[in-house]
Order: structure tokens, then sequence, then C-alpha cells
């Protein structure tokens, strides 16, 4: 029986694990890295133990550190949770050799499917070797790893070579190997997938479907069991090509073998030898707990008679801290706040005034509902994540909710081209005209205001707050009975420091009220406070490319330097931020006057990065940050 479990994972999946162990009975030990260090998984193991550094390769990607950290804590398993080193081998190996108990297959079953080109021609399927015109688009793709990461489509044959070079780079440092493959690449088909349950008797049980179709940067946004429009053929072939990957690598534990079903058709992907991030779907459509069963079959116990019957539907939807408007541009700073309505399952790393930084991937948090039918879990989700409370940096929370209520979406028609088509209508700016006034009359309501009432009327006052990047005035007034708008037919109903209600045209809305700093959040909808006289000292000069957020410069393009020639879209510099690389370009066509950005270089958000001075008959430069892109680093 395992006594003390120590997990080699950081963030969500170090506190779902916790949580389980905790309902087992089981003692707890988390491991993380300085930057970690106060993160909410460290917090509330039983142990925990300093990785020290702060980037994965410096720490959780060290599994020496990790085996070394659960021996001196007296851990007797390890769990991998996801990412990281959970689909590494020689880890499993390493854990073993230490006399510890693994969570996860064997690691000869690691070996066979945690690289994906193995996996194929385990199934029967060769990765592209030479690759032609006649053969794009195809898809660069890390051998290792998972979540996105190491992928790059290429549609022209001459994007090839500088594709593989970025896709290797990327998978070294998210996941320590840069081996990459080129396969075919499947316009506009549907990701789904099957979870399966092997014990160590032979017993293995297809636990359903799952559809993951809903992606970005190749990295699962929504997610939903069972896989909505499936024949009843179709969703057993699935399961029955599972069932035989699994057996064919002597699997054990909790495992997901991914598809991309085109035409009716099943086309294989990958194994992923570990438990999925979107997991919780399977769990509450089936009422099992996936990590329970993991542990049991790690101590050596049978899967006892048939799977569980599935019931109902659950959707789950990935929380991130980024700007969906801005090419998925990741975001940091303080988590102030996070709550959702009852009746849905929160899953997060993160609590109240916890710092999301730059490390890591920008995941927030999972928001999972599960009812009877497709429709009413849909709709269960939409409503809770509109009602959340998430206050701090940028989210993809509007997104969310835009993304479930799709038309596309609600019919089950999606597929993995659903952003490429619909982005920007999801991501039009949301604006209520009313919420910078309740803004106004909040912080009016929080000041102190003189103790006596003056016969003399007050004169209108105004506060000028930025929403959705355009420049708002809220204009109000101090009177006998109170705060009163200056906008007519707007009545001020109620006004406190944290709650508003204001009526209009016969009807009242409440707006909840919360500021820190400069940043105002009313209801869904986050204000920036601006100040009465713009300090001087914070302007720009025209063409100034400022980093957008922070991280390291991993390399300047080759030959750029001062007073070389730039057009619109070059691209001038590399950034990498939260596991992803950013590409930085040139805003307009023109003159590169100043380059402050070196290779190595930490920046924070708003740092002079370089400035690129029109050529005339190319317009002006805006001046805010750039927008980085993600998609098609080379």
């Amino acid at each position: 029986m395992i006594k003390n479990l120590l997990v080699a994972n950081r963030g969500e999946i170090a506190c779902r694990v916790f949580r389980t162990c905790r309902t087992l009975g089981i003692g707890t030990v988390a491991v993380h890295s300085d930057a970690d260090a106060d993160a909410l998984h460290a917090r509330v193991a039983d142990a925990a133990v300093r990785l020290p550094g702060d980037t994965p390769a410096e720490t959780y990607l060290r599994g020496d550190l990790v085996v070394k950290a659960a021996v001196a804590a007296g851990a007797d398993a390890v769990h991998p949770g996801y990412g990281f080193l959970s689909e590494n081998a020689g880890f499993a190996r390493a854990v073993l050799d230490a006399g510890l108990v693994w969570v996860g297959p064997p690691p000869g079953a690691i070996e066979a499917m945690a690289s994906k080109t193995r996996a194929k021609r385990l199934m029967g399927i060769a990765p592209l070797e030479d690759v032609t015109a006649a053969d794009l688009p195809v898809l660069v793709k890390a051998a290792a790893g998972g979540g996105g990461r190491g992928m790059r489509i290429v549609r022209r044959l001459e994007d090839l070579e500088a594709a593989l070079a970025a896709a290797r780079a990327e998978a070294a440092s998210a996941f320590g190997d840069g081996e990459v493959f080129v396969e075919p690449y499947l316009e506009n088909g549907r990701h789904v997938e099957v979870q399966v349950l092997a014990d160590t008797q032979g017993t293995v049980w297809a636990l359903g479907t799952r559809d993951c179709s809903l992606q970005r940067r190749h990295q699962k946004v929504v997610e939903e069991a069972p896989a909505p429009g499936l024949t009843d053929g179709l969703a057993r072939e699935l399961a029955e090509l599972a069932v035989r990957a699994a057996r064919a690598v002597g699997y054990t534990g909790a495992g997901t073998v991914e598809f991309l079903v085109a035409g009716g058709r099943a086309h294989f992907l990958e194994m992923n030898t570990r438990l999925q991030v979107e997991h919780p779907v399977t769990e509450a459509v089936f009422g099992i707990d996936l990590v329970a069963e993991q542990i049991r079959v790690a101590e050596g116990h049978a899967l006892e008679g048939a799977p569980p019957r599935a019931r109902g539907h659950a959707v789950e939807a990935r929380l991130y801290a980024e700007d969906p408007a801005r090419d998925w541009a990741p975001q940091t700073g303080t988590l102030h706040r996070l709550a959702v309505p009852d009746g849905v399952r929160l899953d997060t790393g993160y609590s109240d005034g916890d710092t999301i930084g730059v490390h890591y991937d920008p995941m927030i948090a999972k928001v999972v509902a599960h009812a009877p039918t497709r429709a009413e879990a849909v709709r269960k989700l939409a409503g809770a994540l509109e009602r959340a409370t998430v206050h701090g940096p940028v989210t993809n929370r509007d997104l969310l909710v835009r993304s479930l209520r799709h038309e596309e979406f609600t019919r089950g028609r999606m597929d993995t081209g659903f952003y490429d088509r619909h982005l920007a209508a999801l991501t039009e700016p949301v604006r209520d005209p009313r919420a910078p006034l309740a803004a106004a009359l909040a912080d009016a309501c929080g000041r102190s205001r003189f103790g006596g009432w003056r016969n003399v009327p007050s004169q209108p006052q105004s506060k000028r707050y930025l929403m959705a990047g355009e420049e708002h005035e809220a204009r109000y007034r101090h009177t006998r009975a109170g705060l009163a708008a200056e906008d007519e037919g707007v009545r001020v109903v109620h006004a406190d420091a944290c709650r508003v209600v204001l009526e209009a045209d016969g009807v009242r809305r409440t707006y909840e009220v919360a500021r820190y700093g400069d940043r105002v959040h009313v209801g869904g909808i986050a204000l920036t406070a601006l100040p009465r006289f713009p300090d001087p000292a914070l302007q720009r000069a025209p063409g100034s490319l400022l980093a957008p957020m922070p991280g390291t410069v991993v390399r300047l393009a080759d030959a750029v330097a001062e007073g070389a020639a730039v057009r619109a879209g070059q691209p001038l510099l590399w950034l990498e931020a939260m596991k992803m690389e950013h590409r930085i370009t040139a805003p307009v066509t023109g003159t590169l006057t100043a380059l402050h950005a070196t290779a190595g270089q930490q920046v924070e958000p708003g740092m002079l990065l370089a400035v690129v001075r029109p050529a005339q008959g190319h317009g002006e430069q805006r001046e805010q940050p750039p927008s980085p892109r993600t998609r098609e680093t080379a």
C-alpha cells in the first residue's frame, strides 16, 4: 500500500492528485522551483522539496533531482502528472531503480508510445521522410511531449527547414527532447480521443470518447465527453483501436489514444502514456476517479468487472491568462480573485493573490460542467463562466463563453479549424456603456468626502477609463440625496465602494465593482483608470516597440541591426515566455533606428525593444506594445 506519494509536477495537476491522495489517506510531497516557492501546490502538500532554479530545464525536467527529493522526503511512490517528465521512460526507470512505486505505465510502454514516431510505426504508419510539394500541407511535430508545443503547420516547401528548426528548439526547451517528425496535415478534422485504463492482469477498459476539436496553437481549449455526432460503428472502431494500442505495448494505468476523424474515418495520431488535462470530463460521465484508479493499479489491484456505465454529458473549458485578440499572447500578474458558481467543478493551481508568472503554461484553471444532456451541460458551463469572478490579468473567459454559445459548437459541428474561421468575431471587445459610470460611482464612494452638506450645488465630477482599448468618460455629481449620474435617463438606485445599482428605461442592473490599483473590474468587464494628467515621462517616441510580456530574448533575426531597412511583418526578434516562442515583427516598413534587445536578455512588459521609423508613405506606428506571433515562429 502506498503511504506517501510525490507528484513530479506543479500547479493544477499536482493539486488535483493531492486531492485524491487526501481522500485515500495517502501523504503528499510536492516539488517546486524557486519561482513556485509559494505556489498553491507547494502550500497544500504535507511536505515540499525545493528544486533550485526557475526554468523547467533547471527544475521539473531534472529527473535526478526529483528522485532525490522523493527519497529525502520519505515518499514511497511517484505520480508524474502530465507534461514535463510524465512520458519519459528514463525517469520512470530511475523511480523504479530507487525502490519507489511508479504510478504510471511500464517504461517499455512509455518508450514504445511516448515517441510519436515509434507509436506510428507500431500502428503501421510511417512518418513522411522526403517531403515534396505534393505532400503539403504538412505538420512538423515533436516526437515527445504534447500540449501543442513543438508543432508547426507548413504550407510552403521553402518554410519547412525553418519550421523544423523552430520546432526542435521549442521541443527541447519544453520536453528535454528535440526530436521532431513530419506527417500529413488534415485540414478541419475533428480531434477525438479514447480514455483507456488497464491493470497488470491484462484487463483493458475503453472509457468512452472525448472531443477536443476546439484548439489554439494545437493546444486544446474546450473538451467534452462523449464526442458528439459519432456513429455507433465509428465509436466502436475507435474503442477497439485504442484497446489494441494499449495491449500492443502491455500498457497499465490510465492513458489516452488520440485520433483525427475526417470523412467518417479515424486516423491514428498518438498515444499519450499519462493522464490527460481533460480527464475530468470522463470522470464526470463515468462516475470514476481516474487518479484513484491509477494508484490502485500501481498497488497491484485488478480492475473489477466491466467498466462503469456512462451517464450524461460533460464539458470542460480551460481558462487561460492570455489575450486571444492579440494572437493568444500569454499574460502575467496577480490573480486577485477566482471563483465560480456552485454546481460546476473547478480544478486550479492558484488561489486568490497568487502570481501568474512567466516560466510556465498560462492555464489558470479548468471548469467542468456535467448534465443529463449535451445541450444542458454546454448551457450550464457557459453560464457558470459568464458569472465567474476572474480578477487579474487578461483571460480567455469571454472567448470561452462565446465559443460555447456559437451555433457551430452547440450543433456539434465544430472541427480543429474553428478558431481559424471565427476568432475575429469571437474576440470582439465586450463593452457596457454603464460600466465606467459604475466604476466612477464606486470610486467616489470609496474616497473620503467632506463631512457637511453645502447649499451650493456641486459641480459635475468626471473620471476617465480605458475599456476595450477605447477611452470613456464617466460624469456624476453629489446631491442632497447622494450620487447622481449625469447620463440622461440613468438613475443611481444604490452606490457603495463595491456595489452599484443603476436604472435605465425602467430596468435595474447591479454592478459588482472591485479595484486593484488602476485596474477596475466591473462585473466581467475590466477597465483601466486613467490619470487626470498623463505623466510626460511615460511617453515614448513614435515607432517604439515595447515588450508585450515578460520573457527572455531568445535570438535576434539575422542581419537585423541599427540602420537596417525592415519591411512590415518582418521578424526582428523572438521572446520565450510560458514555454512558447513569440515572434516580434516590424509593424511598418521603414528603418530600424534603435535596437535595445540582446540575446539572453530578460525583459519586462513595456520595456523598449526597438524603434522603427516608418518610411515615407507607410503610415505612423501605433504607440502600443507589438502583437507577438506564436503560430509561425521560425
